[in-house]
């Protein structure tokens, strides 16, 4: 009986993360925006991180476990190896050259960079005592070839893949973490040792020898893991002491025993929407306006499409069957409040209809001062704050009203007072949302520049 595998419930996300922007609208390999690829969890061989500083060679993941009598941790590393896919046309000489694309019976052959799956388990192993390991991994080169063939039997050319070596190291080790209790800090590293060095080099020679779209998946045995997103109180210390560098861990699945770390920000167990009838690769477009976009393009284009890539084919070809049952459900889905299970969910906040609400004139007490809108706060994000509002720490803002959601939460909604665009946001209705205990209140005489 094959044992399960503890990262089942991290799958669908880890693999839609694997994929992020590996091809993108409008999935051909002419098109400006796929001429720069590979954005998430590159970690380049180190000479050239040494000479680029927009690039890394290492990546750090930092998690807290809340153990039993005898925690043990499994990591796995997965990552993309680059596949360059590159065009050769017969010579009269009976030899072959590269060409930039060769058609043969009507269907067209471009040269692409690829991609292959990698991926490196380290069995469980005692976290208790402090424990501590290093592993070598080495990502082999190789070659082959596929010989095109014309429909009347002769060589028509061939694709040829290559794959240069990469070599990594993976450090895991724990410790006792910060602040009171017996929690325990995991650190998991992962670094490109590949002993290349190029001066004249390009990106796109490095990428070949880089690990790309890294991402750490850990599992607990006799422990849970805490979040660093919203730890608990007796937490509080552990996580304030972590600090990953290059990926963001999060709790994934319902036991919160697994942890996904990765290059790409999210939220505490996130998931890939039931409605999705498959990957779109394009960063964070919506499903619905890409797979119409994917309708708009000519025939020629969806048959360069297809020629660029399998992932793209698969794609053009899957938005051309949907069902209408399909385009409805990417059209959006209600789900009640109180869950699928609730037979009679709480309705939704009508603003129309509830007169006891008016964010204009309610006000709430922060600090010990009357807040409304109109008031004068420095944003404080802290809570679940996403990359934006981290941008907005220490700035100035003005309250635009106070707003309750369905579940009786208070929510500020704010205007960046230096901001060019609030004039317009603000009469658009697009406002900041902050939780009460991320504004600071600010006196007049603060607020005034």
């Amino acid at each position: 009986m094959t044992a399960p595998d503890r990262f089942a419930a991290a799958r669908a996300v880890a693999d839609a993360l694997l994929f992020e922007g590996y091809v993108l609208y409008p999935y051909r390999a002419s098109a400006q925006k796929n001429q720069v690829r590979w954005q998430f969890g590159v970690l380049v061989p180190p000479a050239y991180a040494r000479r680029d500083g927009g690039e890394r060679s290492s990546m750090r993941t930092e998690c807290i476990v809340d153990p039993g009598p005898a925690p043990t941790v499994a990591v796995r590393v997965r990552c993309l190896q680059v596949q360059r896919r590159s065009v050769e046309a017969p010579t009269p000489d009976g030899g072959f050259a590269p060409v930039g694309a060769l058609d043969v019976d009507g269907t067209r052959h471009v040269g692409w960079d690829e991609a292959v799956e990698q991926a490196v388990d380290l069995e469980p192993a005692p976290l208790l005592p402090a424990a501590g390991r290093r592993t070598t991994v080495r990502f082999a080169a190789d070659e082959d070839v596929e010989v095109l063939w014309s429909a009347g039997g002769a060589v028509a050319g061939r694709l040829v893949r290559r794959r240069e070596a990469v070599e990594a190291e993976l450090r895991v080790r724990a410790g006792r973490a910060d602040g009171p209790g017996d929690l325990v800090k995991v650190v998991v590293e992962v670094e490109n040792t590949t002993g290349w060095d190029d001066p004249g080099a390009r990106r796109d020679d490095a990428v070949l020898r880089s690990a790309v779209a890294v991402h750490t998946m850990l599992a607990v045995d006799d422990g849970t893991f805490v979040s660093v997103l919203d730890p608990p109180d007796g937490a509080a210390a552990a996580v304030a002491g972590c600090a990953s560098d290059g990926t963001f861990p999060v709790l994934v699945g319902q036991d919160d025993d697994v942890v996904l770390s990765s290059p790409i920000i999210l939220y505490d167990h996130p998931l890939v929407a039931v409605e999705s009838p498959g990957d779109l690769y394009d960063a964070t477009e919506i499903d619905e306006i890409l797979a119409l976009r994917v309708l708009t393009l000519t025939d020629e284009e969806k048959a360069e499409a297809r020629s660029t890539d399998p992932r793209a084919a698969a794609i053009v070809d899957r938005c051309d069957d949907m069902s209408p049952e399909a385009w409805e459900r990417l059209h959006g889905t209600v789900r009640p409040v109180g869950g699928d299970e609730d037979p009679d969910p709480p309705p939704w906040w009508d603003p129309g209809a509830d007169a006891a609400v008016d964010p204009g004139a309610d006000t709430i007490t922060v600090a010990g001062v009357e807040v409304g809108a109109g008031s004068h706060v420095r944003l404080r994000p802290s809570r679940r704050a996403d990359a934006h509002d981290l941008f907005l720490a220490g700035c100035a803002a003005t309250v635009a009203g106070i707003f309750r959601d369905v579940d009786g939460n208070d929510h500020v909604a704010v205007t960046v007072d230096d901001d060019p665009a609030t004039e317009a946001l603000a009469w658009q209705g697009r406002y900041l949302y902050f939780h009460p205990d991320e504004v600071e209140p600010l006196s007049d005489a603060e607020a005034s520049p």
